[in-house]
């Protein structure tokens, strides 16, 4: 069951589909052409370009085709020169039957853009039929009695042509009882009646044989004949009469068979064997006709399917003759009454594979509708989907467009199933279905598009040369070639970044490969563009951002700051006597180039001149007596300290300190300054601690400068025993990457080493990692044996 908003729309559609007729039937006019039937294939029908007034050539062009209802071929158009041919002989009564005006409507199309020219050619009859009876003899009981004038029924020839070319004129063959007189029906048929001029005498002549010649008004004239065959019998007087001469019926065209179509009725009024009547059908023959009659009562009923769009109306003549050969007639008009049994049919003119997307009112097909029907069952409505982005337009009579209704786009929907419906108007509605099939063509315009807007990859320095490092990829929604992604590295925005002698792109994959083995400690990372672009017409592009960050690796060992080693002069520091556990005898400063854990350092004492007297911190690297001196020990002690890193595998350092123990330091056991200045006067000088010291001198600030400058003028106040114990100290800041990291000895830039000379014992003493914001207090005699005790415990003593 519909709903009321379907037949609303439908309603619409058939009146907005009828003003659109209206308006071009009104607007205009069909090129109408004429030629005789039957002539030869290939004949010249018109010049449709000239007629039309179209250029030459514009019919190919615009993609012209010839349409004619149920796409059968009747012509074939020269496209170049715009004449107009015959495909075939043309059989005016095969296409229109007993018409007598022959139209063949059909139309011209032109694809692009959409236009139709609406065109009718009349075929003339010429006489290519002769006149044909159906029945090869008539038989004709007449009673001997039959006064002179009495007029007796023949049947009629039939003849396909029409006009002058159908039948004109019927003869009889020469005899003395009869001749024939051409009658005109009403409809323009001629059919004959046979005239008794002279009475029969049945002892005479029993019987006649005549010719009955029917003739057409073609030139030169056609014929056909047959044989009246005339019975002369015995009187009777009455001839059957019947009780309507003309009978009209109705009869739907799905009537089932033996339906009973009318009854028809005569009286005798003779008696006996002339009085009993029998039917029969006079007109036509018994294989062709629809109808069959009962000989007794007169029942017309149905013997073969009716087909409204076939023959729409029968005449069919009955004669009821009686036992003595007397016999009246009938006329029965039978009209076959339309039901709806015929689907629409839908025929596909134009139809395009793919319609590019982006693209509004793109004409996707063209095509007409049909249904042989009448009246409403033949009223059409055509209809689609209602969630599609195409529309149905009507154009010229039963002639739709199907466009788009607004640019499509393929990377939401690439296909679309259509199915176009036509529905009748009769009564039930009967429907046809057409499928179509829509290809989206793929149109560039999508960018590519980075699976992420930067990257970071993480590159371990001391790389092979050509190592991949990671890889960028970009994603196109286009297809074929506009989704086709190609890769390049952009202009750093710093123009001092060496880029293309860092890395390279491969073009296909977006591979990135370092190009040279990085380094750490001269580069920790750099950042640059990569553009991903496609290869449409025109191509898009896009970019993302790359981030590079080197790790480091444990490629640099650790370097002792302090005490500085190879010099002329070793480092000897100053322990007295009378010192308690845990007393800070100096402590070991040591740099490593490299980052991370690979610049933990930790220390460790290797050797030493007097095992168990002194200990490393492992963390700060600091020396420390480990138990109480006694006289027992030596004045001189030799300590190795190995400084070690953290990283994979480990790089290490040895230091050699010197400590001399004391009584104080009015009186410190120390080679007298001469033997020093023999010592040093025989040592070669060490090229690396020149180096370093130039290094660190040639990076040292105004500040740390002047500190040091200021550290030297108190050093030089002090006593030559004073200048024999003090230590080298390198001049200068430290490098600016060395951090302190969680006590491990690594210097910070915040800071410095002093050296002070303890007033009470006359001892050097160097005072380590003073920050320029003091965070360590300085230690009363209660702190300094709770920091012994601490030392103690920290390596294991009690």
């Amino acid at each position: 069951m519909e709903t009321a908003p379907s037949k609303t729309l439908q309603k619409r559609q058939v009146i907005f589909l009828a003003v659109l007729l209206l308006l071009w039937e009104a607007g205009s006019e069909a090129i109408r052409y004429s030629m005789p039937e039957e002539t030869e294939s290939g004949s010249f029908v018109a010049n449709l370009s000239r007629d039309l007034g179209l250029r030459v050539g514009e019919l190919a062009a615009r993609g012209a085709r010839i349409h004619y209802k149920g796409n059968k071929q009747l012509f074939q158009l020269d496209k170049t020169t715009g004449n107009l041919l015959l495909y075939e002989k043309l059989d005016r009564e095969g296409l229109c039957g007993a018409t007598d005006t022959c139209i063949l409507h059909f139309q011209l199309l032109l694809e692009n853009p959409v236009q139709f020219f609406q065109a009718e050619l009349q075929l003339t009859d010429i006489n290519d039929h002769s006149p044909e009876f159906l029945e090869r003899e008539m038989l004709l009981k007449i009673p001997e009695n039959v006064q002179r004038g009495t007029v007796f029924s023949l049947k009629t020839a039939q003849d396909f042509d029409i006009g002058s070319n159908t039948i004109q004129n019927y003869t009889i063959s020469t005899n003395s009882h009869f001749h024939v007189v051409t009658h005109n029906r009403g409809d323009g048929r001629k059919y004959p009646e046979l005239v008794l001029e002279k009475a029969l005498d049945r002892e005479e002549q029993p019987e006649l044989r005549l010719t009955l010649t029917a003739l057409d008004g073609g030139a030169p004239p056609r014929s056909g004949t047959t044989t009246v065959h005339i019975e002369v019998v015995d009187i009777n007087d009455n001839a059957p009469e019947f009780l309507q001469s003309l009978y009209e019926v109705e009869i739907p065209e799905n009537s089932p068979l033996n339906s009973l179509v009318v009854v028809v009725s005569a009286r005798d009024l003779d008696a006996g064997t002339n009085g009993n009547v029998a039917y029969a059908l006079f007109q036509g023959d018994e294989v062709t006709q629809p109808f069959v009659i009962d000989k007794v009562t007169g029942e017309i009923r149905l013997k073969k399917a009716l087909d409204f769009e076939v023959t729409r109306y029968y005449n069919v003549e009955i004669a009821a003759t009686d036992g003595g050969g007397l016999s009246g007639k009938c006329t029965v008009a039978i009209e076959v009454v339309d039901v709806n049994d015929n689907a629409p049919e839908l025929t596909m003119s134009t139809l395009t594979s793919s319609t590019p997307e982006n693209f509004p009112e793109t004409v996707v097909a063209v095509f007409s509708v049909s249904d042989p029907d009448s009246g409403d069952n033949g009223r059409m409505v055509c209809a689609i989907q209602n969630d599609l982005p195409f529309l149905l337009k009507p154009t010229f009579k039963n002639f739709y467009t199907l466009v788009t209704e607004r640019p499509l786009d393929r990377e939401s929907k690439a296909e679309y199933n259509i199915t176009i419906t036509v529905t009748d108007m009769g009564t039930p509605r009967l429907k046809t279905q057409h499928n179509i099939t829509v290809l989206v063509s793929d149109v560039n315009d999508n960018a590519p598009a980075f699976t992420q807007a930067s990257y970071t990859l993480r590159v371990r320095e001391n790389n092979s040369p050509a190592l991949h490092i990671g890889t960028v990829s970009a994603t196109d929604t286009d297809a074929g070639a506009n989704a086709q992604v190609t890769y390049s590295l952009l202009p750093p925005a710093d123009p001092h970044v060496p880029l293309a002698s860092l890395v390279s792109i491969n073009a296909d994959n977006g591979h990135l490969f370092a190009l040279r083995s990085l380094d750490y400690e001269a580069l920790r990372a750099f950042e640059f563009r990569v553009g991903a672009a496609d290869r449409g017409s025109p191509p898009l592009s896009s970019q993302a951002l790359v981030r590079v960050l080197v790790e480091d690796d444990n490629d640099n060992a650790p370097f002792v700051l302090y005490p500085l080693q190879n010099t002329s002069a070793p480092c000897t520091e100053l322990l007295p006597r009378a010192a308690e556990p845990g007393y800070l005898v100096t402590k070991v400063v040591a740099v490593d180039g490299d980052a991370g854990q690979n610049a933990w350092l930790s220390y460790q004492l290797l050797k030493a001149t007097e095992p168990g007297l002194f200990g490393v911190w492992a963390h700060k690297g600091e020396v420390r007596t480990a138990r109480p001196l006694s006289e027992r020990d030596a004045a001189r002690h030799r300590l190795l300290v190995l400084v070690k890193d953290n990283g994979e595998p480990p790089l290490s350092a040895s230091v050699t300190l010197h400590v001399l123990l004391v009584d104080g330091f009015s009186q410190p056991h120390l080679p007298p300054p001469e033997a020093e200045a023999e010592a040093a006067a025989a040592a070669p000088a060490d090229p690396l601690t020149v180096y370093l010291v130039v290094a660190l001198a040639s990076v040292s600030s105004l500040f740390l400068f002047s500190v040091l400058v200021f550290v030297a003028v108190r050093l030089c106040g002090r006593g030559g025993a004073a200048r024999a114990g003090r230590c080298s100290v390198p001049e200068g800041p430290f490098p600016g990457h060395l951090v302190d990291v969680s006590g491990t000895g690594t210097l910070s830039h915040s800071y410095q080493y002093q050296v002070r000379l303890t007033g009470g014992s006359g001892l050097n003493e160097f005072k380590f990692l003073k920050p320029a914001l003091p965070n360590l207090p300085t230690r009363g005699a209660g702190e300094e044996i709770e920091a012994n005790a601490t030392f103690r415990n920290s390596f294991g003593f009690n």
